[in-house]
């Protein structure tokens, strides 16, 4: 089995470039951009999916809405849930791992507090 959430953290070699001036306002446009590629991808496989399902008259959308998944299901839903969680908060993670493997990175909490205190 594939583990995603270690697959999500894989990265090119070198520093992350930046092209806004504020790092924070990339890393959330980044995040946010992540979840729009993911959520348009999975609206067009959904909206494919209904109208192949509707039109064979197998399943309407009233049945989809008042699912209850069982145990199994939810379980597996459930690990989809941390796998996506773990693409989009990719750049978070890739950035924490490099503050502990580059000391040039490890600053004190003065050195942090003058820089947010920029902003």
């Amino acid at each position: 089995m594939i583990n995603d959430i270690l697959l999500s953290s894989s990265k090119a070699k070198g520093k992350r470039p930046y092209f806004l001036e504020d790092k924070a306002v990339e890393r959330v446009l980044n995040i946010t951009m992540a979840v729009a590629s993911e959520v348009a991808v999975l609206r067009e496989r959904l909206n494919t999916i209904e109208h192949l399902l509707n039109s064979k008259n197998i399943l309407h959308t009233v049945e989809t809405e008042t699912f209850i998944p069982n145990s199994e299901q939810a379980e597996e839903r459930q690990r989809w849930h941390a796998s996506y969680i773990a693409r989009v908060l990719r750049i978070v993670q890739q950035e924490l791992e490099a503050l502990q493997q580059d000391p040039e990175n490890n600053r004190s909490m003065e050195e942090i507090a003058k820089e947010l205190g920029k902003i």
